[in-house]
């Protein structure tokens, strides 16, 4: 085929709506963004790929309700949601924070958490950022949080029972800040990390192990395809796996759990099925998956959604 006519291919299939949309949803490009009539700044599928932190800030972003941790390299505290849902805020004792759970975003989520760190480096004691402007101005400086972190440094999160955080020690909130705090408290789930990216949480009839992986979905999809099918995918009597979701860019899997259970009780299960989970990953080169396990593959892929 000459070059004139593969171009003239290429040019058809991108012209095509029956086509996936190249925003990553899954869906056709007519039922997505093509529903706009173009696409002009399509989402970042993937926000914080090739950051050591990358699990531990969707995690934070997506589900953790209450949880703080020092941006490296940097005198700022990322937060999972702050008041009024703000992007970034500076305490009146000084301590300056990010919050990754806000009321609006754009097409990249890292570039909006850049801007708003770019903010929260020059703001004063008092200042609040409610959100991130589109037409924020940041010169000549970069604008995704990977150009301002060291990659390779991991995040270290802590989880809170509540929002008394959000105060200095001693102070007493007032106004629309009490009253956020009093409705952020009022719906907070009991939430306990229990390994990297992995979280426990009571969500009233059930106790869930929702877990950020970092492999590839293909990958992760197979490892739990395998040890699904070798009755090896549970955290012990009385678990579950329950299907997984998508969220910026990596598959979260979920797991129910006997919520009388404290959730220390569950570190080791979970530290072991890490385990488990690693040897199959690594097995995968080696060892193509059985007719059982790509019927197993097929079940988990109907257990999937989308965040």
């Amino acid at each position: 085929m000459s070059r004139r006519s593969a171009e003239k291919n290429q040019r058809k299939a991108d012209d095509n709506p029956r086509r996936p949309c190249p925003c990553g949803s899954g869906k056709r490009y007519k039922a997505c963004h093509g529903l706009a009539g173009g696409v002009v700044d399509l989402p970042v599928n993937r926000p914080f790929e090739g950051m050591a932190l990358e699990c531990e800030l969707i995690a934070m972003r997506e589900f953790v309700p209450s949880g703080t941790a020092k941006l490296p390299g940097t005198d700022l505290v990322l937060a999972t949601v702050l008041p009024m849902a703000a992007a970034a805020l500076v305490r009146a004792d000084g301590v300056k924070y990010v919050g990754l759970q806000v009321q609006t975003r754009s097409s990249d989520v890292s570039r909006d958490l850049a801007r708003a760190v770019l903010w929260a480096r020059d703001a004063e004691p008092g200042d609040v950022l409610a959100v991130v402007s589109p037409e924020f101005d940041a010169g000549d400086k970069p604008e995704r949080l990977q150009d301002l972190v060291d990659t390779g440094a991991a995040l270290e999160v802590e989880v809170h029972d509540d929002f008394t955080w959000w105060m200095p020690e001693g102070s007493e909130p007032s106004g629309e800040v009490a009253l956020s705090l009093e409705r952020a408290n009022g719906a907070i789930l009991p939430t306990a990390r229990i390994g990297e990216a992995a979280y426990w949480v009571d969500a009233g009839e059930k106790a869930h192990l929702r877990w950020v992986r970092p492999e590839s979905e293909d990958d992760l999809l197979a490892a739990l395809a395998r040890l699904h099918a070798a009755g090896e995918l549970g955290l012990g009597e009385g678990t579950r796996y329950a299907g997984s979701f998508r969220a910026h860019g990596l598959l979260v899997p979920v797991w129910d759990l006997d919520r009388e259970m404290h959730a220390r009780e569950w570190a080791e299960p979970a530290a072991e099925l890490g385990k488990r989970l690693e040897a199959a990953l690594a097995s995968l080169g080696e060892t193509p998956l059985t007719p059982a396990e790509r019927r197993s593959r097929d079940g988990l892929l109907n257990r999937q959604k989308t965040l």
